[in-house]
């Protein structure tokens, strides 16, 4: 008699990261998380049966005879988005974007589907979340009212898949895909097997019929993308929110980009009709700063292709207990602390017995080292008590031993600089010609205790 063995079996998935366990953990060994496995049932098939409706059944050709052309992207009606996708969308391509609840991913997105409907392109608006009503009513407050806009209320994979066969659209939206399930597994929608089989479907689709995705994601406690971390590296795009929900400006950043350069970044400023692009975000981002204020700077800081002038702000108060408090927001809290021990030494300045907090204004990160020396004279100037002169811009790199390196993308940084009315840039020593800017003073320094001589005011 042969007995017949079951085709599922049960396994456990950390929630955080997507690590695979065959029992239960309290830790998971990947990410270090607890409490974040779930338990889930996996149906056992054939790599055959399980691949057979994803073949593109495509031969080898030469590279030469792809014919492949930038000027086929398509625009999104919004610049700043065209910017962070690297001029347009790509057609076949996925597009994963992420943020906290409430910041906007939605609405920016109708307002894209919007903006391509009324160009005569068909466009398909997928949601598992929301109503139709919902979308509606969302819809008449950013203005979305195109014929060519398809709304479907839908979380069955096959089914999305068969409404795109049948009507070809520019571009699909799928909000989100933790709502997303198909039937071939038996656990629930959202979990890590979930998304990963259905985001597997959708874009082998995508790329055999040329119709662009978007994927909207929930985010967890950290700010990552909440699923297998797998499908970050599924899609060809990673798009995050920044910024806080209860402040007007969003910043788009992208994290990947297949087609075009990463860090870009789109600014919007959120209003009652929806999100408004900022062409130019060192005007919006400097517009508030205060004048004749001690441990304020600009500095000019390149995100992705583009510089802007951001405010970095730095705040130093005497300790009131034992433990001195290091706090940084928009900047990296381990590069901060890094900092003031450079400061401290080679800065001859007192610092342990002092409260620092540093802020950058707008609700922005900076990643690169190019915003060291603009930390650091933020920091002596509020030490100090003296003002930096209104005019000048810093940036540099800032070594253990407080010598001042150089950075890249130095000519772009000082021409911006000059276009918003800045006549003074500090910037490091190095043998880099850079030619001469109208009307900006070019100071080079070797190390920050230079700065005293010509930072302030």
């Amino acid at each position: 008699m042969k007995i017949k063995t079951s085709t599922t079996k049960s396994v456990f998935f950390c929630q955080s990261c997507g690590s695979k366990s065959f029992k239960w953990l309290g830790k998971c060994p990947a990410c270090g998380e607890w409490n974040t496995f779930a338990e889930e049932l996996i149906e056992q098939r054939s790599l055959k049966d399980s691949r057979a409706s994803l073949q593109n059944n495509s031969v080898p050709q030469s590279i030469n005879a792809i014919i492949a052309d930038e000027k086929e992207r398509l625009k999104t009606g919004v610049s700043e988005v065209d910017r962070v996708l690297g001029g347009g969308i790509v057609n076949g391509s996925a597009i994963l974007i992420g943020g906290e609840p409430g910041i906007g991913k939605s609405t920016l997105l109708l307002q894209i589907m919007q903006n391509m409907a009324a160009n005569n392109n068909a466009v398909l608006y997928v949601s598992g979340e929301e109503s139709a009503k919902q979308i509606k009513l969302r819809g008449e407050r950013i203005g979305a009212n195109s014929d060519n806009l398809l709304v479907f209320i839908e979380t069955d994979v096959d089914s999305i898949i068969r409404q795109i066969a049948k009507i070809s659209p520019a571009v699909v939206v799928i909000d989100s895909i933790q709502t997303i399930y198909t039937n071939d597994l038996n656990s629930a929608p959202g979990s890590i097997s979930q998304i990963r089989e259905a985001s597997d479907k959708l874009i082998v689709t995508a790329k055999k019929t040329g119709v662009p995705l978007f994927f909207v994601g929930h985010v967890t406690k950290d700010g990552s993308i909440a699923g297998p971390k797998v499908l970050e590296h599924m899609v060809d795009t990673v798009l995050y929110f920044e910024g806080d929900a209860n402040n007007v400006y969003r910043i788009v950043r992208s994290m990947k980009n297949r087609f075009g350069p990463t860090n870009e970044i789109g600014v919007f400023e959120m209003q009652s009709h929806g999100l408004k692009e900022i062409s130019n975000p060192s005007d919006i981002f400097l517009a508030q700063r205060p004048k004749h204020a001690t441990g304020s700077v600009v500095v000019p800081s390149i995100e992705g292709t583009r510089p802007i002038l951001l405010e970095l702000q730095a705040l130093v108060s005497r300790s009131n207990f034992g433990i001195s408090k290091r706090t940084a927001i928009g900047f990296d809290p381990n590069r901060a602390s890094l900092l003031v021990a450079v400061l401290d030494k080679f800065g001859n300045v007192g610092l342990g017995n002092h409260d620092i907090f540093i802020n950058v204004a707008g609700g922005i990160k900076v990643t690169e080292t190019a915003a060291d020396l603009g930390i650091i004279s933020a920091l002596l100037s509020s030490f100090l008590e003296r003002e930096i002169e209104s005019r000048t811009a810093l940036f540099g790199e800032v070594g253990l031993s407080g010598e001042v390196r150089g950075v890249s993308q130095t000519e772009m940084r000082i021409k911006e600089a000059s276009r918003m009315g800045f006549s003074r840039c500090i910037i490091p020593k190095t043998k880099e010609k850079i030619p001469h800017i109208s009307g900006v003073e070019l100071i080079r320094i070797e190390s920050i205790s230079e700065l005293s001589t010509y930072c302030f005011a």
